[in-house]
């Protein structure tokens, strides 16, 4: 498989370049929000739209400074795209989903200076790849970051039902088992060749 195909770069984002377990961006949302299942894929959701809509953006607005050759205005421009982006997933989940809104309390408009996002743009820049590349990239890593927070939510509502010695809760056990999963995920680097 080529590893410009379509279908390496989508599976290869998720699996083997998983943007929270393999290449550690993304960590506050992840550790932050994954405490339960029904507020982890929401803001799972919510940050691969804010993936898409950015990425699709940064590759357009990169078109046109590469035009004008002014592309030292791309990491300015790449941070104000994404803040509107959540702008727009904000006011939306408020008018509609009050009590999503209220869940995901401060880690929502944190999604602006979610690492993971911006590397999304950035990568697929450097990467020179074309829209349908930038689009399934994009896709990938939102599928990829939604994936690692709702196993670590998933994880985390199982272990609650568990007795664990008071030094392993909290903190130290939601770092623990970002480890672990990281480890299972490090197994897909061969992946591809």
């Amino acid at each position: 498989m080529s590893p410009d195909s379509l279908t390496f770069i989508f599976i290869n984002t998720i699996l083997a370049n998983n943007f929270v377990l393999a290449m550690f961006l993304g960590l506050c949302p992840f550790l932050g929000v994954s405490g339960k299942l029904n507020t982890a894929i929401p803001m799972g959701l919510a940050t691969m739209f804010v993936m898409l809509v950015s990425s699709l953006s940064a590759y357009g607005v990169n078109l046109v400074l590469v035009a004008l050759d002014i592309e030292f205005l791309r990491l300015i421009s790449y941070i104000a795209i994404i803040a509107s982006s959540v702008q727009l997933v904000e006011m939306t989940l408020k008018k509609y989903s009050p009590t999503l809104f209220r869940s995901l309390g401060i880690y929502l408009p944190l999604i602006t200076t979610n690492c993971a996002i911006l590397g999304v743009a950035l990568f697929q820049t450097f990467k020179e790849y074309d829209f349908g590349q930038s689009l399934v990239y994009a896709s990938g890593a939102g599928i990829g970051f939604t994936l690692a927070i709702a196993l670590m939510a998933g994880l985390r509502e199982k272990l609650e039902l568990s007795t664990m010695p008071s030094v392993t809760q909290g903190a130290a056990l939601s770092l623990m088992l970002g480890g672990i999963l990281s480890l299972s995920f490090m197994g897909f680097a061969g992946l591809g060749g």
